[in-house]
């Protein structure tokens, strides 16, 4: 029998999703994932698939929580440990967007001084503070929840997936702030890629915290405007980090909704 050397439309599809899905994997962690073979898909394409990673880094610190929670440990180490394992996985990646735009909106007098910081490796006062406040933000936040450690695993892998879903409606509703970095090279965002975004990050939040799905959302596209907003009056735009430190505020405004 000679067997079909064509691929089905359908296998053809999958196999471009599973490329999308582990282009956002590779992009949005630091798990030792195998390299993507050629052509690779943009990343424009892929962020469709950033709120299933955010699912599952979160699920990756619920998971810690919950075990931190079984061997007797207080509400409060439980979650340090939960956001501590959570930073590990994405390397830090929205942590350093937030400290270099507070330095930069905040350190910088003139857009090319303030685009100029941004490309800075070093962090400032501004920086330091901005990361301390929202640290702490998200641990006291995520320690009132603790006391239900699964209820508190559920609103964290929420929180992560819906986050990552302001990715392109940043994009959608801005622009680049330069020609090169990161935000230039992601390519365009469509507004159906938004749209099916967001609809996936929902899929994920309605699924476990019902309740609490449109209020992290209206937060995390509320968060988005302004940030983008503020962005386009500092900078001109969006950059690599301007949306990183919007999935991070956006993460921590739901995981503070989900404490009322």
């Amino acid at each position: 029998m000679i067997e079909s050397s064509h691929t089905s439309p359908s296998a053809g599809w999958a196999a471009r999703r599973l490329a999308e899905l582990h282009l956002a994997a590779v992009f949005l962690t630091r798990l030792p994932l195998p390299h993507l073979r050629p052509p690779l898909p943009a990343l424009s394409a892929a962020l469709w698939a950033f709120p299933l990673v955010g699912a599952g880094i979160g699920l990756a610190g619920g998971a810690v929580l919950m075990l931190a929670s079984a061997v007797g440990l207080p509400g409060p180490l439980a979650a340090g440990l939960a956001l501590l394992a959570t930073v590990l996985l994405t390397g830090a990646l929205h942590e350093d967007g937030l400290a270099d735009i507070a330095d930069g909106f905040g350190g910088g007098a003139t857009r090319a001084r303030k685009l100029e910081i941004l490309r800075d490796s070093r962090v400032g006062s501004y920086g330091v503070v901005a990361l301390l406040l929202v640290v702490g933000l998200r641990w006291q936040a995520l320690a009132s929840l603790a006391a239900n450690p699964l209820s508190a695993a559920l609103v964290l892998t929420a929180a992560h997936a819906l986050a990552r879903a302001s990715v392109p409606w940043a994009m959608v509703l801005g622009r680049p702030a330069r020609s090169d970095g990161l935000g230039a090279a992601a390519g365009e965002a469509s507004l159906v890629i938004a749209l099916i975004t967001l609809a996936v990050g929902m899929v994920v939040a309605v699924g476990l915290v019902p309740a609490l799905a449109l209020p992290m959302a209206g937060l995390m596209l509320t968060i988005t405007a302004g940030i983008g907003w503020v962005a386009t009056r500092q900078i001109g735009g969006y950059t690599g980090d301007v949306l990183g430190a919007i999935v991070l505020l956006s993460e921590t405004a739901a995981l503070m909704a989900a404490t009322r």
